[in-house]
């Protein structure tokens, strides 16, 4: 069962990397990428029904096998979103691209594999859920702020670092509603951060930088569910120098693919 929940989870991360480029693909060939453009899009739509496929793989995977064995192979969209993205795009991916993307995998490999598992359900207050919104909210706004006055490249990614927090709160939020406490109002505010996130991504994706977008979000997003679940419903935290040095790992991989050449633009912007 192990073998097939990676098998399972690695095929999850292809349709992921696959949505991912798509919509990279239309939001970077879209003058203005706001969501109701892209959404007349048909191969926009495409990418997000088959990021939706990869997630519903991915949680049978988790269904099927340890978190230990599925959630790695997830971090195996980044190496299959940088090819697919450049193909569609009509070049190939140079090795200092693949090299940056690996060293990015690595780093957040080993630290999802330090993140200690919590026990027993989950419970956040309404004052909690506030906090959770604002907090991830003011950090959006502030890094989308931010972006505005960085490079083509900084701006990828403090725009994907923002989607990144907003859907790292979303997911915390789900999580609670899933493992712990149900609320109606707590389901109508899921929606919120999960449709910011969107927006901002495509904005990152329209830079052109899709390796250090793609990257800055798979880093962001569990980072940001790793911290609220700390801050907010008291889950463990990996200690000791490997975490920082994973983080490093991580952090180094990311500048380096801020440094490679950005994917071109589409000339055909109707």
């Amino acid at each position: 069962m192990t073998v097939l929940a990676a098998v399972i989870a690695l095929v999850g991360s292809l349709f992921f990397a696959l949505g991912a480029a798509l919509q990279q693909f239309e939001a970077a060939g879209t003058a203005k990428p706001g969501l109701l453009a892209l959404l007349r899009r048909p191969r926009w739509l495409l990418g997000g029904a088959s990021i939706l496929a990869g997630g519903g793989l991915h949680i049978v995977a988790l269904g099927l096998g340890p978190l230990t064995i599925v959630q790695p192979m997830g971090v195996a969209s980044l190496l299959f979103a940088l090819p697919l993205a450049a193909t569609l795009h009509g070049r190939k991916p140079s090795r200092k691209e693949l090299g940056a993307a690996a060293v990015v995998a690595a780093g957040l490999i080993v630290l999802v594999l330090l993140v200690p598992e919590s026990e027993g359900p989950t419970h956040l207050d309404p004052d909690g859920v506030l906090t959770l919104l604002g907090v991830s909210g003011v950090a959006a706004v502030l890094l989308w702020a931010g972006s505005r006055a960085v490079s083509p490249a900084g701006r990828a990614a403090l725009l994907a670092t923002s989607s990144g927090v907003l859907y790292g709160a979303t997911a915390t939020l789900m999580r609670v509603l899933v493992d712990g406490t149900w609320n109606w109002w707590y389901l109508l505010a899921l929606p919120v951060p999960a449709l910011l996130a969107l927006m901002m991504l495509q904005r990152a994706y329209a830079v052109g930088h899709f390796g250090v977008s793609f990257a800055s979000l798979q880093i962001a997003d569990p980072l940001t569910a790793v911290a609220f679940g700390a801050l907010l419903l008291g889950e463990p935290l990996p200690t000791g120098i490997a975490p920082i040095a994973a983080a490093a790992l991580t952090a180094a991989g990311t500048i380096a693919l801020a440094r490679t050449s950005p994917l071109e633009a589409r000339n055909d912007l109707a």
